[in-house]
């Protein structure tokens, strides 16, 4: 007995020289509460029990609230670092060789999608559609039908959604594995027929129509502009 009294005295004179440590432990402030309100009985109305638990309850929404918008404002700052990224890695090629080797090898990891091709529109009979290939060549009107998928709707620079399945025309032997994807449509110039960018995606949510088209549509304009300088 004489040993528990001495652990209570030196609590008690714990908490009575730094009682924030109680009030800054919610778990604590809680059980606290509760020991009250049995001591008081279940006919007596605490109003102040009340209010406490409600200020509780908005605490926890705020702080929910905070980490939500903090968690959106890292995945903004990486999805903004990752297209300034492509960006300047765009611009480094000298020769159309080099660019289209880099579109087939690099690019894909660098904006961390499964699948990535470059299409063209062209009157030409002689059409490069190898499926290996990182450049497709397809006739006048195919790309706004893709995009549009077929419906007498405006076609937008920038198209997210999810696919299931996915093209094959588009993504041949890599049909299995897309699950979303993104298409940017490239002006190539006055005079010139459109292109496509089409990348696509294992992950069914990387997609979606609801997310923000900003910074893809940032990249796709600096991607036309590069191919307009090889056009040229």
């Amino acid at each position: 007995m004489s040993e528990q009294a001495d652990m209570l005295g030196a609590m008690r004179q714990k908490i009575m020289s730094d009682p924030e440590v109680v009030l800054e432990d919610q778990d604590l402030m809680k059980a606290l509460i509760q020991a009250n309100e049995r001591v008081k009985g279940g006919n007596i109305v605490d109003l102040r029990g009340i209010a406490m638990e409600r200020l509780e309850s908005r605490l926890d929404r705020l702080e929910d609230t905070h980490r939500s918008v903090i968690a959106a404002a890292y995945e903004n700052l990486a999805g903004t670092n990752l297209i300034h990224n492509a960006v300047l890695k765009v611009l480094e090629p000298t020769d159309f060789a080099t660019f289209l080797n880099f579109i087939a090898t690099d690019l894909p990891g660098i904006l961390r999608v499964t699948y990535l091709r470059l299409i063209l529109e062209s009157n030409e009979d002689d059409k490069s559609v190898g499926f290996e290939n990182a450049l497709g060549i397809v006739e006048p009107g195919v790309i706004d039908h893709y995009i549009t998928a077929g419906r007498n709707v405006a076609v937008r620079p920038v198209t997210l959604r999810q696919v299931a399945p996915a093209s094959e025309d588009v993504y041949g032997p890599a049909t299995q594995y897309i699950r979303s994807e993104a298409l940017l449509k490239l002006d190539l110039g006055e005079g010139r027929l459109p292109g496509m960018l089409v990348m696509g995606s294992e992950d069914p949510h990387q997609f979606k129509p609801n997310q923000g088209t900003d910074l893809l549509a940032f990249f796709g304009g600096t991607f036309e502009r590069a191919m307009r300088r090889w056009l040229a």
